[in-house]
């Protein structure tokens, strides 16, 4: 979602780092950057301690999403370039979409209500429904299982190194996108969604061509 559909990173990090500022934490945007797209409960043992308590994760982690979604409905948000039109061109082809995000369900929903994209998505899942966080596949077996489609004939979309990795573990082609990282192992890798070739998403996967 954030790098593909949208780039609210900024209030990804102006949340951590409010959230974070608290615990007596000055994030830097280093270490933002390093821990972006996983999940939080991993976010924060890496910036915190890795022996942080469930109790303390989930109460931090909360302050933080409640700063973004707020950051969000404050700020708003905008598709990034070739979002749209290739959501209709791919749904016009055929093809089955599904969110797969590190993120909690509420951002996710705050994200495609803004947008008003939910038509085009015939799942939504986030990081409560899986019990591992990217680089794991979890997510993404999951949302394709939630769309009836096998993992050969998947393509994930990702911004982070940590989802490119979980997309191949899971089996699947993967497209980067140079949004928040300066480089990335995918397939395919573009600046942006608008950059892709026509036909990108059938060479990829050949029996939908």
């Amino acid at each position: 979602m954030d790098g593909v559909i949208v780039a609210s990173g900024q209030y990804h990090y102006q949340a951590w780092k409010s959230a974070l500022a608290e615990e007596g934490i000055d994030l830097t945007r280093q270490a933002f950057e390093r821990t972006f797209g996983q999940r939080n409960d991993t976010v924060l043992r890496d910036l915190v301690s890795p022996h942080i308590q469930a109790s303390e994760i989930a109460r931090i982690a909360d302050l933080k999403e409640r700063r973004y979604r707020q950051l969000v409905r404050e700020g708003g948000v905008t598709p990034l370039a070739g979002v749209i039109e290739w959501l209709d061109q791919l749904t016009q082809a055929g093809w089955r979409h599904a969110v797969a995000s590190a993120a909690p369900r509420a951002n996710v929903d705050a994200i495609i209500d803004a947008l008003g994209i939910g038509g085009y998505f015939g799942a939504l899942t986030s990081s409560e429904d899986v019990t591992h966080g990217k680089p794991d596949p979890e997510v993404y077996l999951v949302a394709a299982a939630r769309v009836q489609a096998t993992p050969a004939n998947c393509v994930v979309i990702e911004d982070a190194p940590a989802g490119t990795q979980g997309a191949r573990r899971g089996g699947m082609k993967c497209i980067g996108v140079l949004s928040t990282h300066p480089h990335l192992e995918a397939d395919i890798v573009v600046h942006s969604l608008s950059e892709l070739a026509p036909d990108a998403f059938e060479m990829l996967i050949p029996a939908y061509a």
